[in-house]
């Protein structure tokens, strides 16, 4: 077992969540000595503001390091840093090392990941986060991690730090399908309420007024409370895309059809964001999604 003082931290992917990580671990004194990116530029200059290394592979990450997040967009992105007989991977590396696996990615995906690690000596754990950059920066997340209990106990120390409130559902791909439930039920919530205000628009009510409204009855929501502002001012700075909304929309329904369920809310819902990608606007919040209802005659009250 690594002693937590010779904790050596490498990250696969700095992009909005994934960097935000590595600035909280490195606020609270865990070392991070490498990054990596597909987007090089973005890998140094995190690396220049952390003081680490920014290195030009997976494989190379793994090698500086022996507690490895990875926070990377898709399953095909998923498997080609884990990909077997490729120099570049992380499993040239994977001795020894413990992965924190915090992409949303399919749930056999993670199984897969798990098997390849193990079979080169390596550890695994999914880290699903149900949580944005506010709290990834401020080590609030919400964490749900699959994998194997005693992998989840190793990790949990590290993990407190950047969570508010840490779960640990079961085995490898049970946390991924609860996380992909999460972001189903949550998309399902955006396009209600991008409806219902869009349509608020459209009969012309004070928008304020209806959101206020809505905070106090049965049509309030989390969502309501993180983007039903910016979809009242059209302000889609992007902290979860409609993009990755799509994609977990995607995940969801296709456990759904393996269930052998019809989920007509899921599926009207994964167009409409497809609808957006479609668009050229799937670089946008999820919040964006407001943008189908609201038209750009609408009042901006």
């Amino acid at each position: 077992m690594i002693e937590e003082k010779d904790n050596r931290i490498g990250f696969v992917g700095v992009g909005r969540m994934g960097a935000n990580m590595a600035r909280r671990l490195k606020d609270v004194g865990h070392p991070v000595v490498a990054v990596f990116d597909v987007e090089i530029e973005k890998a140094k200059a995190l690396a220049q503001e952390l003081g680490c290394t920014a290195v030009s592979s997976p494989a190379h990450v793994a090698k500086l390091s022996n507690t490895v997040f990875t926070v990377v967009t898709d399953d095909e992105a998923m498997r080609r840093i884990f990909a077997e007989d490729n120099p570049d991977s992380l499993l040239e590396q994977a001795d020894g090392r413990l992965f924190l696996n915090c992409a949303t990615v399919s749930p056999e995906v993670h199984s897969d990941i798990q098997a390849r690690a193990e079979a080169q000596g390596g550890e695994t754990l999914e880290v699903c986060m149900a949580s944005s950059i506010p709290q990834a920066r401020e080590g609030t997340l919400y964490l749900m991690c699959g994998g194997r209990l005693e992998v989840f106990e190793r990790a949990k120390s590290l993990l407190e730090v950047l969570s508010a409130n840490l779960r640990y559902i079961g085995s490898a791909g049970q946390a991924a399908k609860v996380k992909a439930l999460v972001n189903m039920v949550m998309n399902i919530n955006t396009a209600g309420l991008a409806e219902g205000l869009g349509l608020g628009a459209a009969l012309g009510l004070d928008l304020t007024l209806l959101r206020e409204v809505f905070s106090q009855t049965g049509a309030a929501s989390r969502v309501l409370e993180t983007d039903g502002a910016d979809m009242q001012n059209h302000d889609h700075e992007c902290y979860f895309s409609a993009a990755h909304a799509a994609k977990d929309s995607g995940i969801a329904y296709g456990l759904a059809g393996s269930a052998g369920l019809t989920l007509p809310l899921a599926k009207a819902t994964w167009e409409q964001y497809l609808r957006l990608i479609r668009q050229g606007k799937g670089e946008l919040d999820k919040s964006g999604i407001a943008e189908l209802t609201f038209k750009d005659r609408s009042p901006r009250q």
